[in-house]
This record gives structure tokens, sequence and C-alpha cells, in this order.
């Protein structure tokens, strides 16, 4: 028997349910359009020496790379070769990014991702940070350069999110990671759609005193005010 279309009236009464329940999404993606275009640190420019540091994005999530010695700071000692599987010998460079625990570690493709760990991703879960040593940031989006005391800021803006031991040293998860070079760490705090992995990449660069938007849950509302890796600098 074949279905019954909705009548005029019906399909009157369900407008309301139905913009009820999109409001949320407008309203968040409206937030996320203004929140990524309102610049915080406006006054900021790059200048014209200093440390280069990149921002690595998949469309989705961000990683802030940078030296693992640089402005008299060292990642080296906090994160030692033992915590990796077998991490590139000359490697210069670390990558740093958040997100949800669940998602993390039980998720390694989007195609493995549940409703329920969705779910906590979006009201708010456990915050773990990511670490991986590169070899070459060849594959970055994005770069910028920082002067000294930018640098130190950022460093130690990273640095505070993690949940240290007695020796002052990053907890690492008992996880395998995704490939050789990388592991996860316990980390400070939630994350969720209010805090995603990208606007807590803008705030590190806030607190360096980095312009940046003052709050883009998408890659794309954060990576637009950089210029693109191996660009040259604006002559100012």
């Amino acid at each position: 028997m074949p279905r019954r279309r909705p009548t005029k009236r019906q399909v009157r009464r369900r407008r309301p349910a139905i913009a009820i329940l999109l409001f949320p999404v407008v309203a968040y993606l409206a937030a996320a359009l203004i929140g990524s275009l309102v610049p915080v640190n406006r006054g900021w420019r790059e200048p014209g020496s200093g440390t280069t540091i990149y921002l690595s994005s998949n469309g989705v999530h961000t990683d802030i790379i940078m030296p693992v010695r640089a402005d008299g700071l060292d990642w080296a000692p906090l994160f030692p070769s033992t915590d990796f599987a077998d991490p590139p010998r000359q490697a210069r460079w670390i990558a740093f990014g958040a997100g949800e625990r669940g998602v993390y570690l039980d998720t390694p493709r989007w195609r493995d991702l549940r409703p329920r760990t969705a779910l906590r991703a979006v009201v708010g879960g456990e915050r773990v940070l990511h670490v991986e040593w590169v070899d070459n940031p060849g594959f970055a989006t994005r770069e910028l350069r920082v002067r000294p005391a930018e640098y130190r800021r950022l460093w130690a803006a990273i640095r505070a999110d993690f949940r240290l031991d007695a020796r002052g040293r990053p907890v690492r998860i008992d996880h395998r990671g995704y490939g050789l070079a990388d592991a996860f760490f316990n980390s400070t705090g939630k994350i969720g759609a209010l805090r995603t992995c990208n606007s807590w990449a803008a705030d590190k660069l806030r607190l360096a005193g980095v312009k940046t938007s003052v709050w883009p849950p998408f890659a794309a509302g954060l990576a637009w005010r950089y210029r693109l890796a191996g660009e040259a600098p604006l002559q100012r």
C-alpha cells in the first residue's frame, strides 16, 4: 500500500520542530564564522627574522610543528626516544595536537568512529595530546615566523597542557600510536564542540602573542590567517 503524502497542515506543524532542531547547528556555524573572522592580538605582524613554526592540517584537525631546539629551549628531554617506537634519529621538528581521548585512541580511521565516541567528543570529553617527531615538515600547510619571546611563550603554553609526573615529564598513555614516531600523552582539561583541536591551537598562538582567530572550531578558520608553507613572507 503506497504511503500517504503529508498534508499541508501536517507540514506546517512539523516546521517549528524542524526549526528547533536546526537552530543549534545554524547558531554554531554562525558563531564559528564570526569567531574565525574576529582577530585577537590584532597588532601583531610577522617579523622579518625569527623562528619558523608550521601548522599542519588534514582539513579537519590542526597540529603545531615546532623546532626540537630553538631559542634556548629543548623538547628532547621531555620526550625521550624510549617513549616512541622508532622516531627518526635526526628529527629536528616535533608536532603537537590535541584531541578527545576516544577519538584519538579508538578511531585510527574516520570509518571507525562510533556514535557514542562522536557524542562524547561533541559534548566534551577528556583531552589528550598527540606528539610526533618530524623529520621534514614539508607536509605542513601553513607557516609563520615568531619572535624569540613569542616562541618561548608558545613553548610554555603547550608544555603547561601536559600532565606531568613526579620528575616533571609528560605522562605517556599506553597506546601504540599511529606510527613509529608518535605517541599520546595525558593532558589537563576537556575538549569538545566549544573547545576543539583547532581552537586549542589558536589558543596557544594567542597566548604566545601571535595574531589569530578568537574562536576557530574548524581548521580553515585558523589556517587562513597565515601564509602557505614555502611562500615568502609579506614585505612590510
